[in-house]
């Protein structure tokens, strides 16, 4: 399976009883339906890839399901919990696609986050 961002090949996680893979260049994360909580809880072990580069590949637009066949465009989602977090998530198969770093904020839930939540720029 070749990564949504960057074209790259994704390989599995080393995750026992996992779908989810991990981009070879850019280390964004494909999480398959109903793994995303047990990979947030592995966040750090999982999510190894430099967040500067994620924030980066976050502004790609456009971009298909790497799972699914033909055209599947992913939408943008935001968690709501943390709406600096931007994620993109499949219609049909319902995968998620976080960019490298994005999973390991997902795990955070500190009070600078919070402070930084207030000033989050609404989604459009």
């Amino acid at each position: 399976m070749l990564c949504p961002k960057c074209d790259a090949t994704m390989r599995p996680l080393d995750v026992p009883y996992t779908r989810s893979l991990r981009c070879d260049q850019c280390h964004g994360l494909w999480v398959a339906v109903g793994e995303e909580r047990e990979l947030t809880a592995a966040a750090e072990q999982v999510d190894t890839g430099d967040a500067a580069i994620g924030r980066y590949h976050n502004g790609f637009d456009r971009i298909t399901c790497p799972s699914c066949t033909g055209d599947t465009q992913l939408i943008r989602m935001v968690d709501t919990a943390q709406p600096h977090i931007w994620f993109e998530s499949c219609g049909v198969c319902f995968g998620r696609f976080y960019d490298a770093g994005e999973l390991r904020d997902t795990a955070e839930h500190t009070l600078a986050e919070f402070i930084r939540n207030l000033d989050a720029p609404e989604r459009v």
